[in-house]
């Protein structure tokens, strides 16, 4: 079986169509021919994320080819399927509780360097809402930034804390994404802790971001806006901020005012968005800080979510038919302002118009749509009004893999 393969079973299957050696493939990847030769035999059954990249880049393959991607997260007969599993080991490891767990610290830690390297390329991956690929590489992230916080000492270990704190922010995204929010609510709890001891004072910031969201999917729309607002008054910038310290502020808000929507808050929703908005036009320029777009075109998709939220289609709509340029989003933002069009254009039963949007949503990030619910929900009410036996929609409803 495929699931069966280790780490060491992909590498000599995918070397071996290349038609290189393990001795050519130690040059190329800069490692030792023992590191290489102790996978292929299996003497050794995980490798470091920056080790498994590096062998990856000499093979020209994805490195998660060499993890072992699954091609499927949706439960089986009940259970979660390995991935999720997988996932939720790495956010609450055995080595936790004393006297069960085990650790590799036999095994030398990846280098600062290396540990940035792989939260940068594991970032861009989850950008593109590649969900069977995070959930394949980030076990191993987490684990390579235990190590390394096990093994350094003071600023090399306040580095390797930042690390892992941006690596339990990711899964927690992940994981609510996927609809386990008990579990990405125990990874932010962990980043929260990690950022405390790192050497980036903004990853805190971000964390209580990640943690509005959250709430927010739980139904705690209250606790949602409150950790956003509070967060965002304390660290509200002066005259000489910083764009970053501003962009950071300004995510907070829309966070905030997402939630005040929610709780149907409307004045609070809007001041919450204006002051956003006034943020951005201070930066003049969008931005992606720790992975998260702000900026000018951000501040007006957010204002477009919150009017459809608000059963305000036509000027979602309106306002959406006034965007700048949208290239500098992130796929799956992208994406997600896509369906909030075909949920504007389904309110007015524009139907020809929302399955247009849906479409694009899924060209800008096909795997992501899979998985996002409200997609999935609107696609199954776009086919059910539909007449025809072969359309558009039905098309989509099929690559999504919805059940007629």
């Amino acid at each position: 079986m495929a699931d069966a393969l280790t780490i060491g079973d992909r590498l000599a299957a995918v070397r071996t169509r290349r038609g290189v050696t393990q001795e050519q493939l130690a040059e190329r990847a800069r490692l030792s021919v023992d590191t290489v030769r102790k996978l292929e035999q299996n003497q050794r059954r995980t490798a470091r994320l920056a080790t498994l990249n590096a062998l990856a880049r000499a093979l020209d393959v994805e490195t998660s080819v060499l993890v072992g991607q699954p091609t499927v997260l949706e439960p089986a007969n009940g259970a979660e399927p390995p991935s999720i599993l997988a996932l939720r080991r790495a956010v609450t490891p055995l080595a936790d509780i004393p006297g069960l767990g085990e650790t590799d610290d036999d095994v030398p830690p990846p280098s600062i360097a290396q540990l940035r390297a792989a939260i940068r390329s594991t970032e861009a991956v989850r950008r593109r809402g590649e969900f069977t690929k995070i959930t394949s590489l980030l076990p191993v992230l987490i684990s390579d930034a235990r190590a390394a916080v096990r093994a350094h000492t003071e600023g090399d270990r306040a580095a390797a804390q930042a690390v892992l704190a941006e690596a339990y922010q990711i899964a927690a995204t992940t994981l609510a994404g996927l609809g386990k929010e008990d579990a990405a609510f125990t990874a932010i709890e962990h980043s929260i802790a990690a950022a405390r001891q790192s050497d980036d004072p903004h990853l805190e910031t971000m964390a209580i971001s990640c943690l509005s969201w959250i709430f927010t999917k739980q139904g705690r729309i209250d606790d949602a806006e409150r950790v956003a607002v509070e967060t965002a008054a304390r660290i509200e910038p002066g005259f000489r901020s910083s764009p970053v310290d501003l962009s950071l502020w300004g995510i907070l808000l829309l966070r905030g005012a997402t939630a005040a929507v929610r709780a149907e808050r409307k004045d609070t929703a809007r001041d919450l968005l204006c002051l956003a908005s006034a943020a951005a036009a201070r930066i003049g320029t969008d931005r992606l800080d720790y992975a998260t777009p702000f900026g000018p075109t951000n501040t007006a998709v957010a204002t477009v979510n919150a009017y459809v939220d608000m059963g305000e289609p036509a000027k979602a709509i309106d306002h959406a038919e006034r965007l700048p340029d949208m290239s500098s989003l992130p796929p799956t933002w992208l994406a997600r302002h896509h369906v909030d069009r075909a949920l504007a254009y389904a309110d007015m039963s524009r139907d020809d118009r929302a399955v247009r949007a849906l479409l694009a949503a899924d060209r800008a990030a096909p795997e992501w749509m899979r998985y996002h619910a409200t997609s999935r929900h609107l696609v199954t009410e776009l086919r059910g009004r539909e007449r025809r036996r072969h359309s558009p929609v039905r098309d989509l409803a099929m690559r999504l893999h919805i059940e007629e």
